[in-house]
C-alpha cells in the first residue's frame, strides 16, 4: 500500500456517505477558500455537472465542493444536497440576492453491482457534505468507491471488487495528492511494482482484457468510468491546472488498460490551494505518480462485501 491521503493538503475536507446494501455512494471534497480548479474529461461516456464552468476562459476560478458519486446519471442528484449544505453554511459565489454554491461533479456507473433502483440522491449528498472532515482517511469500499468494480470485459461474473484509493507525494513543502474511485473495464496494474493486481479473474487467473477484445468477446454496453481528483498546495491558475489534470491522466494510462474507451467517462478534477510556489511540470509529473498510487490503493484497500466479488 502507498502512503498518504488527500486530506494531507492543508484545508481540504473529505466526506463520505454510502448504502452498502445498494452498493453505491458519494464522496465530497470541500476545499478551502481561495482555491482554483480545472478539469479534464476523457472517454466516450462522461456524466458530469458544472465542468464547463472550470474551463480557463470562464469566470469562476474555484469551487465550493467537488463531488464523486456512483449512480450513473441518477447520481448527479447528490450535488443538490451538497448545494443545500453549502448554502446553510453561507458558502458560495456572491450574487445580489445571496450566494450560489459552486459544485462540480463526476459520476461512475455502478448500477449493475447490487441495486439498480437505489442511487445517490439529494439526502445522500447532503450527509456526505456534513460528514466532511480534515481527519478523514478511509479508503477501499467507502463513498464513491462503494459500488466500484474492475475487469468487466467478460461481464460481472468475472469482475473484481475495487473501491476508493488515495495517495500523497511530498517534496519539501510541496504536496500533491490524489483520490480516485476506480471503476474500470480493464486490467489494473501497480505501475511502480510492474505487476497486475486486478482485472478479469477466471479460474483463479487473470485474463488480459485485450485478449478478450481480440476475440470479440467483450460485452457491448458494459459501462464503467474512473473518476478522481488531484490536489496540491502549489500556486496554480486554471490554465495551469488544466495541464496538470491532463498530465495526471497519464496515471490512469499507466495503471488501467484499456482506458478512456467509449464505455468510460474518465474524469480528473485538478485543484490548487495556492500556498507554495512550484513548477507546473513537477506538479503534473508527480500528480500522475500520485494517481497511479491511488489506483493501486483502491485495490489494496478494497474487500468483498457479503462475499459477492473477490
Amino acid at each position: 500500500m502507498y502512503k498518504g491521503y488527500i486530506t494531507d493538503i492543508e484545508g481540504i475536507k473529505i466526506g463520505h456517505e454510502q448504502n452498502y446494501k445498494a452498493g453505491t455512494g458519494v464522496t465530497v471534497l470541500v476545499p478551502p477558500q481561495g482555491n482554483t480548479c480545472a478539469v479534464d474529461v476523457r472517454g466516450g461516456g462522461p456524466g458530469t455537472r458544472e465542468t464547463d464552468l472550470l474551463s480557463p476562459e470562464n469566470s469562476v476560478q474555484g469551487v465550493n465542493a467537488l463531488v464523486l458519486s456512483g449512480g450513473s446519471a441518477y447520481g448527479l442528484a447528490a450535488s443538490i444536497g451538497v448545494v443545500d449544505g453549502l448554502e446553510e453554511d453561507g458558502l458560495g459565489f456572491k450574487v445580489n440576492s445571496g450566494i450560489v454554491p459552486i459544485v462540480s461533479q463526476a459520476i461512475l456507473y455502478d448500477l449493475d453491482y447490487k441495486s439498480y433502483k437505489i442511487r445517490p440522491d439529494r439526502d445522500m449528498g447532503y450527509r456526505a457534505y456534513k460528514n466532511a472532515s480534515k481527519s478523514e482517511r478511509r479508503q477501499g469500499i467507502i463513498g464513491a468507491g462503494t459500488g466500484a468494480t474492475v475487469g468487466k470485459a467478460l461481464g460481472m461474473d468475472y469482475a473484481m471488487k475495487s473501491g476508493l484509493g488515495s495517495a500523497t507525494i511530498e517534496i519539501g513543502e510541496l504536496k500533491i495528492s490524489a483520490i480516485v474511485a476506480l471503476n474500470a473495464m480493464g486490467d489494473i496494474f501497480d505501475y511502480e511494482k510492474a505487476k497486475q493486481i486486478a482485472g478479469i479473474k477466471k479460474d483463479g487467473k487473470f485474463v488480459p482484457s485485450l485478449e478478450v477484445f481480440k476475440n470479440y468477446l467483450a460485452r457491448p454496453g458494459q459501462l464503467n468510468t474512473t473518476i478522481g481528483i488531484i490536489a496540491t498546495n502549489a500556486i496554480l491558475d486554471k490554465k495551469e491546472l488544466k495541464k496538470v489534470a491532463s498530465m495526471t491522466h497519464n496515471g490512469y494510462a499507466r495503471s488501467i488498460n484499456p482506458v478512456h474507451t467509449m464505455y468510460d467517462g474518465d474524469t480528473i478534477f485538478s485543484l490548487a490551494t495556492n500556498k507554495i510556489e512550484a513548477d507546473i511540470n513537477a506538479v503534473g509529473s508527480f500528480g500522475a505518480m500520485a494517481m497511479s498510487r491511488a489506483i493501486a490503493n483502491a485495490i489494496y484497500y478494497s474487500r468483498s462485501i457479503e462475499g459477492d466479488l473477490i
